[in-house]
């Protein structure tokens, strides 16, 4: 039953994604533009950051952005439906509050896989090289990190009820993990960076999804970034899940 539920609110959720295309393709636009005006820019810079390819480092963090950014701000949509009262004539049914909150975090997630794709396939036409196990496991980890970020936005969102309240708060977070995740340049020492910074930067959990899903791209898979990567993973997409799930079975809307 729970599945079935879950399949009914994704399912509706889809349809109206559909109808609206918009938001999936002004998610994508964001790291299209940084790949193609960006990533030129570090082609010089390839030696001095340790790569053999410059968008072979440079998607990996590309696909982090868009599982943040394409999944952070879904909380917008879900403040809309709450005013029209979608969410209220949802919760008077029998069908499970996990069910509500899962059935939007599966579309999110059915998106980001599909901008995904498209991202890796414009870096392969950029002259983009690897392994393609590593960049269908980045893949996993973008889309599971999308979900932890479309859970605790949709949870955050119910909370506040506020486009107000929430936009600045999700600013506040995302400026400050793309630039200590090392998304778009690595932060350490070889690069430049102040010392100060390295080592708050190491307190950033996203960089080492960041750091794990380049290795993985260039075919490591087997090394200690990328299970500190792959366990951070799970830790965040488990936090937001449980975050989310117990944002939906408390508020009273």
């Amino acid at each position: 039953m729970f599945f079935f539920q879950t399949w009914v609110i994704y399912r509706r959720q889809m349809r109206l994604a559909l109808r609206n295309p918009v938001w999936v393709i002004i998610g994508l636009a964001q790291p299209i533009l940084y790949l193609c005006l960006f990533g030129p820019l570090l082609k010089p810079l390839t030696a001095q950051i340790g790569a053999l390819n410059a968008y072979t480092f440079f998607v990996p963090g590309l696909l982090i952005q868009l599982g943040l950014f394409g999944a952070l701000f879904s909380g917008f949509g879900l403040i809309s439906e709450w005013r029209q009262g979608v969410i209220e004539s949802e919760r008077v049914t029998p069908a499970s509050r996990a069910a509500l909150l899962l059935g939007r975090v599966l579309r999110d997630v059915t998106s980001l896989g599909v901008q995904g794709i498209v991202l890796v396939a414009l870096g392969f036409a950029f002259g983009m090289t690897g392994s393609i196990p590593g960049m269908i496991l980045g893949l996993l980890i973008t889309v599971l990190l999308g979900g932890a970020c479309s859970a605790s936005s949709n949870a955050l969102a119910l909370t506040l009820k506020s486009e107000d309240a929430l936009a600045p708060i999700l600013n506040s977070i995302a400026l400050p993990v793309l630039l200590l995740a090392g998304i778009l340049l690595p932060i350490s020492i070889k690069t430049g960076a102040p010392e100060w910074l390295v080592v708050v930067s190491d307190f950033m959990p996203i960089k080492y999804l960041v750091s794990a899903v380049r290795e993985l791209f260039t075919g490591d898979f087997f090394t200690l970034i990328t299970m500190w990567g792959c366990i951070w993973t799970v830790i965040l997409f488990a936090a937001g899940l449980w975050f989310g799930t117990r944002t939906f079975r408390k508020d009273n809307v």
